[in-house]
Order: structure tokens, then sequence, then C-alpha cells
């Protein structure tokens, strides 16, 4: 993992090159108070402060120099207006002139890390720290693990599915919550088998080294608010019996998206001190193709106690989560569910071929949780799109032999249908949100490469810290 803290630092007057920041409407102003020699190389570069990312180095005698970069706005600057030159500036110490960083120091620090595990020869020429300096210490802790954070979902979802089955997810986890204290339970096997058949069923075809679970965590003090977090962590989803083709396969070693994205955001839960009982679920399986694996036309009883019928083996997801939350809901060892549940899944196509793969669907059964995540995803500039859990779909769940379907009966509104299976399985009195990602960025920007990302994640965290402030 990279050495985020490293890369921010207390400004305690050090030696730094200075970066400058204009836009289109403030530019000309300073360009004017800057000497010819400066103006005659931006002429030259014809840099003019309006196209985003573009820098140019004002030479200083000595060999030194300083950077002037064009930002959209220079008094709002977003998460990734400094990713650029976090990627492409010399190596050494920088200060912002006039300014701090603030919600930019993520993108300058992401934009210094990439998972090199797998080249056997790492890029030339190996690039050194940039460093950027703020007179805010007191902010650069909570950046550092926001950008660990990203970081850790990044890294997860970007490992082969070859080398991160259903127990090296559960390694992961607990080398995780060993970090902030947390409590780890798994359960496997004939336990798996009887408390938990939807997971069990999903994950029978697997081999003996890939065989489901489901991994908990709980972190925090019992009289706080019980917040559950639960993440889908199908590591590697091939549609089952219902296989999928060779350009759906692809790409999905990252199917197990929500589950990094749930297991990051416990991290920083328990990090910031939240007020909470945390209980992380992640129910880990692969879907595979065996003599073993679940059939269309199989009806399981899920944990909760409703048939399910399996309509399509590729709506495996849905079926994992869905006894998650059954635990969640009785995880409290009394029939009061949890005060607020939050799950993170990469479960439908549909939802990329609405929103395509920027927007996480949200869908929430309270208003007043979705007003708060959709302010709070603006705030941190982390976007999230309202969708509807429109209850006149719910027919489309229907069986004729079962309590319900695992797929819709129609090919309209995918997204919606699977929120309306989860939402049956939701502890009662229990306010919950669901986020369908991506998880993955299938073109790179500054500071995101292409491959897995974060997306919801910083989102849900300043909810969860406006709700829950550490005590």
């Amino acid at each position: 993992m990279t050495d985020f803290a490293a890369l921010l630092i207390a400004d305690r007057g050090q030696q730094a090159r200075t970066i400058h920041l204009v836009d289109k409407d403030s530019f000309a102003a300073w360009a004017k108070a800057r000497s010819a020699d400066d103006r005659a190389l931006l002429a030259a570069h014809r840099f003019d402060g309006k196209t985003g990312y573009a820098s140019v180095l004002l030479p200083r005698p000595g060999g030194a120099f300083e950077v002037v970069a064009a930002v959209a706005n220079t008094a709002a600057l977003s998460p990734w207006c400094l990713a650029k030159l976090g990627e492409t500036v010399p190596e050494g110490t920088y200060r912002l002139a006039n300014r701090e960083p603030g919600k930019a120091a993520l993108g300058w620090l992401l934009a210094q890390h990439r998972l090199d595990a797998y080249r056997a020869k790492k890029k030339d020429p190996e690039p050194g720290s940039r460093v950027l300096v703020t007179g805010k210490a007191a902010e650069i802790d909570p950046m550092v693990r926001l950008a660990e954070a990203t970081a850790l979902v990044r890294d997860l979802v970007d490992t082969p599915a070859g080398d991160l089955g259903p127990a090296e997810l559960e390694a992961a986890v607990r080398a995780h919550a060993k970090n902030f204290g947390g409590e780890v339970r798994v359960t496997s096997g004939a336990e798996l088998d009887k408390g938990y058949p939807l997971i069990a069923a999903v994950g029978a075809a697997a081999s003996k080294e890939r065989a489901p679970r489901l991994i908990e965590v709980e972190w925090g003090d019992p009289k706080h608010p019980r917040v559950a977090i639960v993440g889908k962590g199908v590591c590697f989803d091939s549609g089952g019996l219902d296989l999928k083709n060779s350009t759906g396969m692809r790409l999905m070693k990252k199917d197990m998206g929500g589950a990094a994205h749930a297991l990051a955001l416990a991290g920083l839960v328990a990090a910031e001190r939240l007020a909470v009982r945390l209980h992380l679920l992640i129910p880990a399986v692969e879907n595979a193709v065996s003599s073993a694996a679940l059939r269309p036309g199989d009806i399981v009883r899920s944990r909760q106690g409703l048939f399910v019928e399996i309509d399509n083996t590729d709506a495996e997801g849905r079926l994992v989560l869905a006894d998650a939350f059954a635990r969640a809901g009785d995880g409290a060892g009394d029939k009061q569910g949890p005060a607020l549940m939050i799950d993170f899944a990469t479960l439908t196509g549909a939802a990329r071929v609405a929103l395509g793969p920027d927007l996480p669907a949200l869908f929430a059964n309270d208003d007043a949780l979705l007003g708060e995540l959709e302010a709070a995803a603006r705030e941190v500039e982390d976007p999230l799109w309202r969708m509807p859990l429109w209850d006149g779909y719910d027919e489309m769940l229907k069986s004729d032999v079962a309590d319900l379907a695992n797929a819709a009966s129609s090919p309209f509104a995918g997204c919606i249908t699977a929120a309306l299976f989860l939402k049956r399985f939701v502890p009662a009195g229990t306010a919950w949100a669901h986020l369908d990602t991506f998880a993955w960025r299938p073109n790179p920007k500054p500071g995101r490469p292409k491959g897995g990302d974060a997306l919801g994640l910083r989102a849900v965290f300043a909810l969860l810290q406006q709700r829950y402030p550490r005590r």
C-alpha cells in the first residue's frame, strides 16, 4: 500500500515549490502580474487557464521552478483538480500559493497509487514522491484515511479472481479488522448450509478451496446505535448454469466490489471512532458451474423463511445479500433490527444501462435517509443518483410455486426489481439504503486509473459522520 502519510505533510515553513492555481476568470489578472519571461513562456505553451489539468513549469534561478495549473474553479477545488499534477510534476515538495488544498489533496494522493504486484518489470522510470504541504495539520490524517480506503477498494477489485476467492477475501477482512480492533466471525460448512441456505446454494458449485462463507465483523460500543454494512462478495460470477458469455464474464472479478466498499467503509468508521455499534457482513461466494450448481427452477428457503424460486442463476447477488440482511436483523440478539443498514453491491447491468459507470443507483426505504445521502454526496463530490422503489413492479417477482422469484418476469426495470427483491428481506423498522455500484472505471482520468474504483464510499461515510459523530 502506498505510504500516503508521507505525501501530505504539515507546513512548517520548509522549502517547497509553489503551485499557482488559476481558472479562466482569474488567469488574465494573475498573468498580468508575472514577469515578461513568464508571460512569454505561457504564450509559447498556449496556456490560457481555460484547459482543465493543463500546467506549465516556470523556471527560476538555480534550477528551481514554480508551477501554474488550470482548474475549473479556484474558489471551489474539487477532489480531483490536483490529480494531474500529482501524476506529472517532478518529485519534490510543493505548496499551493495563498490557499490550502482541502478536498483536492485526495486526488494528489491517489494519483501516486498503483497496483504493481502483477508487473514483472515496473514502469520506467520509477517516479519519486510528490509531497504536498498543508497548513491544516488536523486534516491530514482524515484525508490519508480516505485515500487508504479508496486504494483498498481499488486493489481488492483489481486483484484477479484466481488470487481472491472467498478464503482470500476472508483473510483480507481479518487483516483489516485486526487493524481497527474488530471481532471477526466466519460461518461456513454445515453451519452455513443450515443457517444461510441461499448463500450456501449460490456457492455450492465452487471447489472446496473456494467454499462459500459469511464473514462478519463487529466493532464499537454495544450501547451505541447498531449500524449494519453489507457488501456483496461474489468473488467471481460465471453466471452459474445461466452462463454469461465471454464479454459478460470478462470483468466478473469485480463482482466482489460491494464487499470491498463495505470493508473499506468499516475501517473508516472505526478509525474515526464514530458512535455506532458496527456490524459488517460479507457473504463471500463464487458463482461457479458444476453438478452441484443451483439450477433454474430450484426453490430454496431463505434464512428469513421466505421460499425463493430460482428464475435465473445469474441473479445470485441478491440471494446472498438476502441471507446477510436476515442475519443483520437478528445480529443484536433480540427482535430489534439495526437502526440503519446500508449495502453495496455490483448488482445489475440495468443500473449501468440507466446511469452509466460513474453513478451508483441509490435506493432507500426512508425519504429522510435519501435526502441526507444526496446532500452528503454533493458535499464530498461523490455522486449518487436516486432511483425509485416502485412497488408497482413488485408483481414482476411473483412465482407460481414459491413466495417469490429471484428475477423479474419482464426485461424492464431490472435494477428496480432487484432492489424490490432485497427490500423483502430488510429487517422490520430498519432504515435501509442500497447502492447498486459499478466499482469499476472503464476509462482513465487523472487520479482515477482504469480498473477498480470506489464509487459511493465517501458519500456514505460522510452521512455516517453526520449522523453518528464521535463521542
